[in-house]
């Protein structure tokens, strides 16, 4: 019985140890920051106040009566809604249209996987130029349908609908390699099961691909709704929020009063608001979803 145990132990201990510096890295870089910015979240602190000064739910009671960040979070809301079904919806397409090529696949796979290779900052410069009024190629192309010079990124009409293109492009190129590895694991037989018994080529994507590639729809949908509250990179770079804060998101609000002006207390009062939010529909997500997906 001691020898069993023993046995055991050396199991565990080996598996720990594979895990450990994973945890560490976890606790050290996720836990103690999330853990951190709540209990900061309890404090004021800002250039008034170098010292925290406790609270309590006061700064969550400001967020309510911050009439910009009732803003930022409704355009990030719309943000999501815009950018994750079409980038995941093409990203079906563009998968399947690389699985299923015979001629010319590898390109197609690297032509629709490239966006994703460039770095953010660069991506943001080169939509920055489509979008200069008078000179790019998308202002030029609006200016040629409303006969006049239009404005992309200075419009809050059309802003938000800009950084919507601009992250679908960038986007679904990423989301399409998860699909494609998705397809290429269904077996084969099925298709030709299909094809004989007379399917149509779209029956068999409604009543084959759909169904088995759900596990990787649910786990891009989780993916891509966390991308659109983190991403930031764009705004620095293209509109700075504006104008009006008619382009400005959550992340990029926290940036601003962490950074800019210096209030940290309330800046960690958003990010657990953020948190939380994605918890909660990443939750609602994978709760909803999961018993409905067929898992092999």
């Amino acid at each position: 019985m001691l020898a069993g145990w023993s046995e055991k132990l050396k199991r565990n201990s080996f598996g720990w140890g594979l895990v450990l510096p994973s945890l560490l890295f976890l606790c050290l870089f996720t836990y103690y920051p999330m853990l951190k910015s709540v209990w900061l979240s309890l404090y004021e602190k800002n250039l008034a106040t170098p010292e925290p000064v406790f609270v309590g739910l006061g700064n969550y009671a400001n967020l309510l009566k911050d009439q910009v960040f009732r803003k930022v979070v409704a355009n990030n809301i719309w943000f999501a809604v815009g950018t994750v079904p079409v980038s995941v919806g093409l990203a079906f397409v563009m998968a399947l249209f690389a699985d299923k090529a015979i001629k010319g696949r590898g390109v197609a796979r690297l032509a629709f996987f490239y966006p994703n290779m460039i770095p953010m900052i660069a991506v943001a410069n080169i939509w920055l130029f489509l979008y200069t009024p008078h000179f790019g190629l998308f202002a030029r192309f609006a200016a040629w349908i409303t006969d006049q010079p239009v404005n992309l990124l200075g419009n809050p009409d059309t802003v938000m609908g800009a950084l919507i293109v601009m992250m679908v492009w960038k986007e679904a190129g990423y989301f399409m390699i998860f699909y494609l590895a998705g397809m290429q694991q269904i077996p084969k037989d099925l298709y030709e099961a299909a094809a004989v018994s007379g399917v149509g080529i779209f029956t068999s994507i409604r009543r084959i691909t759909i169904p088995l590639t759900m596990p990787t729809t649910l786990f891009v949908m989780v993916v891509a709704i966390t991308n659109s509250f983190k991403l930031v990179d764009h705004l620095w770079i293209m509109t700075k929020g504006g104008p009006n804060n008619s382009s400005n998101l959550l992340l990029y609000y926290i940036y601003e009063n962490t950074f800019n002006f210096y209030d940290q207390g309330m800046a960690a009062a958003m990010t657990v608001v953020m948190i939380g939010l994605l918890l909660i529909i990443s939750s609602l997500q994978f709760f909803g979803w999961d018993r409905k997906i067929h898992y092999e």
